[in-house]
């Protein structure tokens, strides 16, 4: 294994400054930082539970005020990561009276979230890259990722076989085996059911390497030797503390919670992403950085997974 120091370097010092702007709007300290590209450009979190989205997920769709049996748990967080769009959850659960496994009909949704696109423009958040083909025949890709969960929940015994996992690679392996459900996908939703109190998966037990973690990978490496993405990515966190102590760099992590596998993971995403300004001279199939950063009216209060024991 031979890094590419220059950017292998520049992976950890994203991630320390990432978690620091974390820090710093938490303590209203600003700027946030003096970095020209963190600044106009959107990243994600280096955890990724403390991402908006997961935010929305973890607080509003997995723990509530509402109790809910295991099967509507999983139909919850399946259908969420879906959509990956708060507020199109938030304006179907006022069109359906609730999201939940016992009023779910395939066309009441459907004339919902059509009338949702209508009305917004877009009912799909853009962060995951959705497979989009008529798997179950219909023209319009809600249809069919509503037609998915019809036969995960009601025409066959895949939601049982979730609930029966013993690993987390397990879960990934029942999820990846779905129409409309590629790698990398089934991976994001078996670690938000992981957040759930149904399971307690150690997150350092298995990942898989989406495409963006990929390029980050081929920047940072000149020669991976022997090992798979998903080896680099343990190795990445393995020696975490190592790094950072070398760079000279006092990373505050999550109230004690060390950097897992999935933050790794998206870590070299976000990595590669921000090399693309940083280092424009080094190539790969991706040229621009689409997003740029808006800061939001909206204040997030962080909650985590309370199996976690996070206290801050």
């Amino acid at each position: 294994m031979i890094v590419f120091q220059k950017i292998y370097d520049e992976y950890w010092k994203f991630a320390f400054e990432r978690q620091e702007i974390f820090f710093r709007k938490i303590e209203n300290i600003f700027p946030l930082t003096s970095d020209p590209i963190l600044s106009k450009y959107k990243f994600c979190n280096a955890f990724r539970a403390s991402d908006r989205v997961s935010q929305f997920l973890i607080n509003r769709v997995i723990y509530t005020k509402e109790t809910f049996d295991p099967a509507d748990i999983v139909f919850r967080i399946f259908l969420f990561r879906l959509l990956n769009k708060s507020e199109t959850w938030k304006r179907l659960s006022e069109k359906v009276g609730g999201i939940k496994l016992s009023n779910f009909e395939t066309e009441d949704y459907s004339k919902a979230l059509s009338e949702i696109k209508v009305e917004s423009g877009v009912i799909y958040g853009n962060a995951f890259i959705l497979c989009a083909n008529k798997a179950f025949g219909f023209e319009k890709k809600h249809n069919n990722h509503l037609a998915l969960l019809d036969y995960v929940f009601r025409k066959s015994e895949v939601y049982r076989n979730i609930l029966e996992v013993k690993s987390l690679k397990s879960l990934f392996l029942v999820l990846k085996k779905l129409p409309l459900i590629g790698n990398f996908m089934a991976y994001q939703i078996a670690i938000d059911l992981n957040y759930s109190e149904l399971f307690d998966f150690d997150e350092n037990e298995f990942t898989v390497a989406g495409p963006g973690a990929i390029r980050g990978i081929n920047k940072c490496f000149r020669d991976k030797g022997k090992m798979s993405n998903e080896e680099i990515i343990m190795y990445m966190v393995k020696n975490q503390d190592n790094e950072f102590k070398r760079l000279g760099l006092k990373f505050r992590n999550l109230w004690g919670r060390k950097l897992k596998a999935i933050d790794c993971q998206n870590l070299f995403c976000e990595a590669d992403k921000y090399c693309r300004a940083r280092y424009p001279e080094i190539k790969s199939n991706r040229i621009k950085i689409k997003s740029e950063y808006k800061a939001s009216e909206k204040l997030i209060e962080y909650g985590y997974p309370r199996k976690w024991g996070i206290l801050y």
